[in-house]
């Protein structure tokens, strides 16, 4: 994702949501102290001190899991556990957003990607993380508690901004976790996208999310 294209359409979002980008800069920020931080090579026991955990993930992980393969981006929509029902999920390298992880971790089946923002059903997603799922965390103004509370929770993380991108908080495009997921496997040349328990339309939700959803769809639409 070339940031400078990427950049208009980020500022329309700021102006219709009355977000901050500062904020969404400090968040971006944090998270990539935090991701360094927690880079392997600490001191080992033998020195006396426990070796520190790498808890971050470089993005050659998602090449590998992405490029040339067919993807399936679950969205969160309640229609979501019908849709599975209609395709085999063997078929794909999934890629879950959020509250999705948890729904397909109830059928027993482990995400391969979460994208998350920390505001679903976490405590699955740090489960399916430790069986294997990378989590690409993203930053924003309002989810600094949780990036700070969750991220030492994880493994394989890659840090993702809407903002300007850092060395380790990277930018593939997009606004909402599930528009997220499609820019994602976008970026990383995936041979199909297939979406599923999305619902664009949802009547059920708040005046905020039909916003994010409408936001959603014209992002998806444009590629």
């Amino acid at each position: 994702m070339d940031f400078d294209s990427w950049e208009p359409t980020y500022l329309k979002i700021l102006a219709d949501f009355g977000f901050s980008r500062k904020g969404d800069e400090r968040a971006a920020l944090i998270l990539s102290k935090m991701l360094e931080q927690g880079k392997g090579g600490g001191k080992d026991k033998s020195q006396g001190k426990d070796k520190v955990e790498d808890n971050s993930a470089g993005i050659i992980a998602l090449a590998n899991l992405i490029y040339g393969k067919d993807i399936l981006v679950c969205g969160n929509a309640p229609i979501l556990t019908d849709e599975l029902d209609m395709i085999d999920t063997g078929d794909y390298v999934i890629i879950t957003a959020d509250g999705a992880t948890a729904v397909l971790f109830d059928r027993g089946i482990v995400s391969d990607i979460i994208v998350t923002d920390l505001d679903g059903d976490v405590k699955k997603e740090i489960v399916a993380n430790k069986k294997g799922a990378l989590a690409v965390v993203h930053a924003h103004g309002d989810n600094i508690d949780l990036i700070k509370k969750y991220v030492p929770l994880l493994r394989g993380v890659i840090g993702t901004t809407q903002s300007t991108p850092l060395e380790n908080v990277y930018n593939f495009g997009g606004f909402t976790d599930g528009d997220r997921c499609v820019y994602l496997a976008k970026e990383f040349g995936a041979a199909s996208i297939t979406l599923v328990g999305f619902d664009f339309d949802d009547v059920n939700v708040s005046d905020m999310k039909k916003k994010k959803l409408k936001w959603a769809k014209r992002l998806i639409d444009a590629i």
